[in-house]
């Protein structure tokens, strides 16, 4: 059986290569199999300060491939490819790809979760100009402007209360008259004098030049439209895990992650789910690449607890 590796990582983001680190520091043999390129949701950020080691900041695209390049100091191997199908039962794990078939004795998923977009034209255009889907990420760049949330529940609600003790003013549009969000964010929120929720109302048109410079909102009730004018828009309407390839294999909770507390483990043994594609409260890289770490520590204790050939 050829391409036996002692861990294959399928996805290159910051959980990704952090395992495919420590994995390959510990003398295991060790494979990402990544489709796109280093980074993963995070090389689409231009400007990230909340992982240390970085005063000034650093661009998304560089992290990725500063953590591609440690993870290969020690050895790891990338493949670009797509993953087509798994078969994560038995000592042996068997992961078909575009560029041929590897095998592993443990597998860390690391395929992540994208922001549901709302699908309009030029919205791909206007991420990191005036659109961004994180206000952790990215709420500082528009200290002291008007900015606006879309959605309706925690995420959302989170993000206008983080966003209120930035930007000057801060509008919550909701398609409802009424917030999903759990009871101690609407609190939060009718506290902070600079939130104005917008209720029954739908983004119908992003209004831009260079950057966004505002929303047409449509009334959901009546139709009625009229025009908003923003310095930013936070799109806050959930999360895709991309967890298809495992679907009747592992366990997904109601929303697609995959079930896996803190330690990593799924219901397979040798088999991880790190970062944004698992069950977890806070999605952050940094967090993401705690997971890599945890799940490799895991995987090694596996795979000395067995003879796996």
């Amino acid at each position: 059986m050829k391409n036996v590796y002692d861990v294959v990582v399928i996805g290159g983001g910051p959980a990704g290569y952090t395992a495919a680190l420590y994995a390959a520091r510990a003398g295991l043999s060790t494979l990402v199999l990544e489709k796109l390129y280093a980074g993963g949701q995070m090389a689409q950020t231009n400007q990230i300060d909340n992982y240390p080691g970085y005063p000034e900041g650093i661009d998304g695209i560089s992290l990725g491939m500063n953590m591609q390049e440690g993870a290969k100091r020690f050895g790891a191997e990338t493949v670009n490819t797509e993953v087509l199908s798994v078969q994560l039962h038995g000592a042996i794990k068997t992961l078909e790809t575009k560029k041929g078939i590897y095998f592993a004795k443990t597998v860390i998923i690391a395929t992540g979760a994208g922001h549901k977009h709302l699908g309009l034209p030029e919205e791909e255009k206007l991420i990191g100009r005036g659109v961004a889907y994180c206000a952790a990420c990215d709420g500082m760049f528009y200290r002291g402007k008007t900015v606006a949330v879309v959605g309706g529940g925690n995420s959302a609600a989170a993000d206008a209360l983080t966003l209120s003790r930035i930007a000057q003013k801060v509008y919550l549009i909701h398609r409802r008259d009424t917030l999903r969000a759990e009871k101690i964010y609407r609190e939060q929120l009718e506290k902070a004098e600079n939130v104005e929720l917008l209720w029954n109302s739908k983004v119908s048109e992003l209004l831009s030049s260079e950057r966004l410079t505002g929303v047409k909102l449509q009334n959901v009730s009546s139709g009625e439209e009229n025009v908003l004018d923003l310095d930013g828009l936070f799109i806050s309407v959930g999360m895709q895990p991309a967890t298809k390839l495992f679907q009747g294999q592992l366990e997904l909770d109601e929303n697609g992650y995959i079930v896996a507390d803190e330690s990593t483990k799924t219901g397979i043994p040798g088999v991880f789910a790190v970062g944004d594609v698992r069950t977890k409260e806070v999605r952050q890289i940094i967090t993401a690449a705690a997971d890599g770490a945890v799940a490799v520590h895991y995987a090694g204790v596996y795979l000395a607890s067995r003879d796996v050939k």
